[in-house]
């Protein structure tokens, strides 16, 4: 009786015990493509008045007429279009964390909820529709 009481006790506690079906959290999957600002000062969006823009393998440049003193908002680069694209495009490619743009290859990482671009050369490009700074 005292052996199958405490074969019991064993089961029940090992049957309690860790499982394999622990939730395994994923990092998110994040991507370049759509609008994004640089600025001459790697720390501060506030600057910013070059945007790029990538779509479908392609990367444009769009300036904004900003100036120190006058500052372009949200507004200013969603008012540019494909007619305020510079002359000349870019290809670019994706892949696992992995930039590259005719032909120049740079490893990237996200912040900000995928609001922040940074490059490993430390450069940084913020997204267009993030509140990220």
């Amino acid at each position: 009786m005292k052996n199958t009481i405490l074969l019991l006790l064993l089961l029940t506690i090992f049957s309690c015990g860790n499982s394999d079906d622990s939730e395994v959290l994923e990092e998110p999957t994040y991507t370049v493509e759509g609008k994004w600002l640089w600025s001459p000062d790697p720390d501060d969006r506030t600057f910013a008045n070059t945007m790029y823009e990538f779509v479908d393998g392609t990367r444009y440049t769009s300036y904004a007429n900003c100036t120190s003193s006058n500052p372009c908002s949200n507004s200013d680069f969603n008012a540019l279009d494909a007619t305020d694209r510079i002359p000349g495009e870019k290809t670019y490619t994706f892949n696992d964390y992995i930039l590259t743009i005719d032909g120049i290859t740079q490893t990237v990482s996200f912040r900000c909820d995928g609001g922040i671009l940074v490059f490993e050369n430390g450069g940084t490009l913020w997204r267009l529709s993030s509140d990220c700074q």
